[in-house]
């Protein structure tokens, strides 16, 4: 009986970074339908038993990316404030931005995924949730706005950049942040 060779944590760790990687890209350019199996394996450069040993479907890995895109804008948010986010969106390359809208576009029409989306990293929401009552409780936002509701606008306005961005808009930052200073700051 053969012994199956193990990998190292690095070469695994690397090989899942290769295939995200990849499928961004696949997914940006075609859209998650249009993403199909043979897409996926040119724009990664690996079979589809090997993307598919470490996700097990499609749809799995489109979200792992959605996924990793969210937690990345909420650590983010934590470590360098809601600016630095606004920072990064408007620095994002399209793959990113067409991944973006297309989980919109998922959530929009698939209502279990829309629930799978809103239980998705509770201790993450609950740390931003901490982060926007602390601010408010330096004075440096509103107090008469629950957290979720500061939440929620903020999101908004990147959801609004990243649609914009999609289509080659620019903006002038500095003035966008004048505006939500006015919307949530301290009055």
């Amino acid at each position: 009986m053969a012994t199956v060779p193990k990998v190292s944590q690095e070469y695994s760790d690397a090989r899942r970074r290769q295939i995200l990687d990849g499928a961004r890209r696949a997914f940006a350019h075609h859209g998650y339908e249009g993403a199909t199996v043979v897409r996926l394996e040119e724009s990664v450069g690996l079979s589809r038993g090997a993307i598919f040993s470490y996700f097990g479907s499609k749809w799995n890995l489109f979200y792992a990316l959605a996924e990793e895109d969210q937690h990345r804008v909420a650590e983010l948010w934590l470590e360098e404030g809601f600016t630095a986010v606004l920072r990064w969106v408007l620095d994002q390359r399209p793959e990113w931005i067409g991944v973006y809208l297309e989980v919109h576009r998922q959530l929009r029409t698939n209502q279990s995924l829309r629930e799978q989306w809103m239980r998705r990293s509770p201790d993450v929401n609950e740390r931003l949730r901490a982060h926007v009552r602390e601010q408010q409780e330096r004075g440096e936002l509103r107090d008469d706005l629950s957290p979720d509701d500061i939440g929620r606008f903020l999101g908004l306005i990147i959801d609004g950049l990243v649609l914009n961005a999609s289509v080659g808009a620019e903006y002038d930052l500095e003035a966008l942040l004048k505006l939500i200073v006015a919307a949530i700051g301290p009055q």
